[in-house]
């Protein structure tokens, strides 16, 4: 039976945790032979991933990612922070959560300049999807930022931060070292495809 002739009904829908980060549960569905599954989730609020490419790094005042001197030419802007969930030390493109009323490009601009301390003259969707389809319940977007000024940084009380920045030609192959990134990497490479990198 092809899973597109299958209603998929949901019998029982419950959530065991919150978090106030995220909640989790299960559904329990019926299958196309009549069984029935416990299929568990985690839900999260939307999220946005910003790609941030400045031409002039330096005169904006920020670091290169390798050698931590002087850039110079096209960069990508990245953030180096530490990722408890894995033990591990991160580079990865800017990101955060939407907030009620905002859309990804709001967010985007916002978290931005909260963290990196950039100001984009203009932001650009690249793309919506659903992240981890077989256990999150998660929408991500990927946005696009250009023309830049200087902002005020203002990290949350958990954020430690460094900003960096990676030659355009190097960034893909920086987010692919271990531990590499999933949104990094779909940033890259969605920006890439659409011809901005």
């Amino acid at each position: 039976m092809s899973p597109a002739d299958h209603g998929w009904p949901i019998l029982e829908s419950k959530t065991e945790y919150e978090t106030g980060w995220y909640a989790g549960g299960y559904d329990l569905v019926e299958l196309p032979d009549g069984r029935t599954k416990r299929y568990y989730w985690a839900e999260l609020p939307p999220a946005v991933v910003i790609v941030a490419v400045v031409e002039d790094p330096a005169s904006l005042g920020l670091v290169d990612a390798v050698g931590g001197g002087e850039p110079t030419g096209p960069s990508v802007v990245m953030v180096e922070q530490y990722r408890p969930t894995i033990e591990r030390l991160c580079y990865e493109l800017p990101a955060g959560i939407v907030e009620d009323g905002e859309d990804y490009a709001e967010t985007g601009a916002r978290e931005l300049e909260e963290e990196v301390g950039l100001v984009p003259e203009r932001v650009e969707l690249l793309e919506e999807f659903w992240c981890s389809t077989g256990v999150l319940r998660h929408p991500r977007g990927i946005v696009w930022a250009e023309g830049f000024s200087r902002g005020e940084r203002k990290l949350d009380g958990s954020e430690f931060l460094n900003v960096v920045t990676v030659p355009v030609g190097e960034a893909l192959d920086l987010a692919r070292t271990k531990p590499a990134n999933d949104a990094t990497i779909e940033g890259l490479l969605l920006a890439r495809a659409d011809g901005y990198l």
